[in-house]
């Protein structure tokens, strides 16, 4: 690990400790208002005042319709990342006008707020899981601005020492709208390490069993196209990475993450999309605002090769 990466690791981790204690409060307010069929009372009505049938700027497919441009983070800590700095609204007036120079008359810009929704943590909690969760009353707000900007919200799991299946069930009242997608982070999936200090990974089954899962939600409810993000920045990150499987109703896309230079962020994003190349996957790059030298601009962004289907910042 280099100094850089590990000072971002101290920095991201202590955040952690931080929206550990935060989000821990709300969980055990989520667990004592629960319906007699396991479903959050507030979860349930999530986005029941407005009936939506297509993506939120119309159609039913993401790609190559839109180029999504999203925005990462937690609102418990600023280091978690840009979509907790300030509230939602001021988030979401901030993607807009970040996300504006990506738009093209040929390819609209689709604009994304992925809310990291299971936080991994430093501590192992009162389930040894070393992972919080986003309350409903918290996935709702985010929800709620999404939607007020016309974009997607996209739940995001850092497992920790839990599965990603089973975080994945317990967004279902969300998954099931459809405006709503999800993306898996392996890197904060060590089960059996204290996360932040290793590198976490996951494996091409467990990736399809979390695809066959919402998939089967996209098909059952007859939604629309759903985003469904794998962020990957080291080889080891996806295990047997040939083996993940493409889904109906889907749009798998991998996001190739971590900070650095220019040279080594575009070396990286050239090398994993090879892997790729000519399949039934998208493409994902994700830029940091602050760990970044030298910051790429829009233009720099769609100068690559090939062009971006999902741009991410932190």
């Amino acid at each position: 690990m280099t100094e850089s990466a590990a000072v971002y690791r101290r920095r991201r981790l202590a955040a952690v400790a931080v929206a550990a204690g935060a989000v821990t409060v709300v969980v055990v307010a989520v667990n004592s208002c629960g319906s007699s069929a396991g479903e959050p009372a507030k979860a349930r009505s999530a986005g029941k005042r407005e009936l939506i049938v297509n993506l939120p700027r119309g159609g039913r497919t993401i790609f190559p319709a839109f180029r999504v441009v999203a925005f990462y983070g937690a609102p418990q800590d600023a280091q978690l990342g840009e979509l907790g700095i300030g509230t939602p609204a001021h988030a979401a007036r901030k993607l807009l006008r970040q996300a504006a120079p990506y738009g093209r008359k040929t390819r609209p810009v689709l604009p994304a707020m992925e809310l990291i929704s299971t936080v991994a943590a430093n501590a192992p909690g009162p389930d040894g899981l070393y992972r919080t969760q986003q309350s409903p009353a918290v996935i709702n707000r985010y929800l709620r601005a999404a939607r007020r900007i016309k974009a997607l919200l996209v739940l995001d799991i850092q497992p920790g020492h839990a599965d990603f299946l089973s975080e994945a069930r317990r967004l279902a009242p969300w998954l099931g709208q459809p405006d709503v997608g999800i993306a898996l982070d392996p890197e904060w999936h060590t089960p059996g390490v204290v996360p932040g200090t290793q590198i976490g990974s996951v494996t091409a089954a467990e990736i399809n069993e979390v695809s066959d899962y919402v998939a089967g939600i996209v098909r059952a409810r007859r939604l629309p196209e759903k985003l469904f993000v794998i962020h990957q920045f080291t080889d080891g990150m996806i295990q047997a990475k040939d083996q993940v499987l493409p889904r109906p109703g889907l749009a798998v896309t991998f996001n190739v993450d971590g900070f650095g230079d220019r040279p080594n962020k575009l070396s990286k994003y050239r090398a994993f999309t090879a892997q790729t190349r000519g399949g039934p996957f998208d493409d994902g790059f994700k830029l940091f605002y602050h760990e970044d030298t030298n910051l790429m601009s829009p233009a720099d962004v769609m100068a690559m090769a090939p062009r971006p289907d999902l741009v991410v910042y932190e």
